[in-house]
C-alpha cells in the first residue's frame, strides 16, 4: 500500500463521494476509482458500497479507515520530528489524557517553553486511559497522562504533585447538596452517572463497599462534560472527579467530596526506551522543572 492511496482512501470516507473527493484532491474521477479498485483488489476486499448518491464503507472499509488514520498520524508525527530537528528546539509534541485539573500543569509547562522557544507546537487527544495508552503504544503519543493505579509497569513515568478527589456532581437543589461530603449509604438507591473507566477501579469499588450491580446506574459516560448536562437535566448524580465542571456563580451544580476522602495520584508517562524529538525531550526537561516548584 502506498501513503499516497490511503490518502485518496481517506479522502473518499470523509467526502462520501468519489466526485467530492477527486475535486477535493484534483484528480480526475476515473483515476481515482481506479486507485481506489486496485486498492480493493491488492487487499482482497471490498471497501466501498456504492451507491447512487454516497458510497458507504463496508466493515472492512471501516477497519482500514482506522488504521489508515493511525498510519497518516504517525507518518506527520514523524515528519515533524525530522523537520524541528533543523532547528535548535522546534516541532511538534502530542499529549494525551483523561480530563484532570492536572492539565493546568502541562499547559504551564506549555507555556514556559513556548516562550523559550516559539516553533513548538502542541497536539492535544481527550480519552481515556484505554485510548491514550493505545495511541501511546502506537507511537501516535509522545506523554500521555493517566491516574493511578494505570498499567505504569509498562512505561517510563513521572508523578505529578497533584492529587484529584472523588466526589459527587448534582443539582444545587438535590437533597444531598445540603451534606458537606458524601457517604456510600448516601448514594445507595440514588439514581447514579459512573465513568465507565472509573468502574473498573478497585479503590471506587471498595470505598462503595458493593458490587456496582447493586447501585442505580442510570448512564455510563466517557468525559466528564456531557454527562454533566445529564445531571443538570435531573438525570442522577455524577461520581466524579472535582474541578472539572464550573460549579461556581449561576451553574445550578454542586460538587461534594466523597466520605471517607477517596484521592488518586495522577502520572505523566511515556513508552520504555522512547527517543524522544527534541521538542519532546525539552517538555519533559521543562515539565520536571516545573513539578518541583
Amino acid at each position: 500500500m502506498e501513503l499516497r492511496v490511503l490518502r485518496y482512501f481517506l479522502a473518499v470516507a470523509q467526502e462520501e463521494s468519489i466526485s467530492g473527493a477527486a475535486e477535493y484532491l484534483h484528480l480526475t474521477q476515473p483515476t481515482l476509482s481506479r486507485q481506489l479498485m486496485d486498492l480493493e483488489e491488492e487487499l482482497g476486499k471490498k471497501l466501498f458500497i456504492r451507491g447512487s448518491r454516497k458510497v458507504r464503507l463496508t466493515e472492512d472499509g471501516l477497519l482500514l479507515r482506522k488504521r489508515a488514520g493511525e498510519i497518516m498520524e504517525l507518518v506527520e508525527k514523524t515528519e515533524s520530528e525530522f523537520w524541528g530537528s533543523k532547528e535548535a528546539v522546534a516541532g511538534d509534541i502530542y499529549i494525551g489524557g483523561g480530563e484532570s485539573d492536572a492539565m493546568r500543569l502541562i499547559a504551564r509547562t506549555a507555556s514556559t517553553l513556548q516562550r523559550r522557544h516559539p516553533n513548538v507546537h502542541y497536539h492535544l487527544f481527550s480519552g481515556n486511559a484505554g485510548d491514550v495508552c493505545e495511541k501511546l503504544d502506537k507511537g501516535c503519543l509522545d506523554f500521555g497522562i493517566l491516574l493511578e493505579p494505570g498499567n505504569l509497569k509498562r512505561y517510563d513515568h513521572l508523578r505529578l504533585p497533584y492529587t484529584d478527589v472523588w466526589g459527587v456532581l448534582m443539582r444545587k437543589d438535590s437533597h444531598l447538596a445540603s451534606l458537606p461530603a458524601v457517604r456510600a449509604e448516601d448514594l445507595l438507591g440514588e439514581p447514579l452517572l459512573l465513568s465507565r473507566q472509573a468502574m473498573g477501579r478497585d479503590s471506587l469499588s471498595s470505598w462503595f463497599g458493593v458490587d456496582y450491580t447493586s447501585l442505580n446506574v442510570t448512564a455510563t459516560y466517557n468525559l466528564i462534560y456531557n454527562a454533566s448536562l445529564m445531571v443538570e437535566e435531573g438525570l442522577g448524580c455524577a461520581v466524579t472527579l472535582d474541578r472539572l465542571v464550573n460549579t461556581t456563580g449561576d451553574s445550578p451544580l454542586c460538587f461534594r467530596p466523597l466520605e471517607p476522602r477517596l484521592e488518586i495520584s495522577l502520572y505523566v508517562v511515556w513508552k520504555k526506551f522512547q527517543i524522544f524529538s527534541k521538542a519532546a525531550a525539552k517538555f519533559l526537561e521543562t515539565l520536571e522543572e516545573e513539578a518541583r516548584r
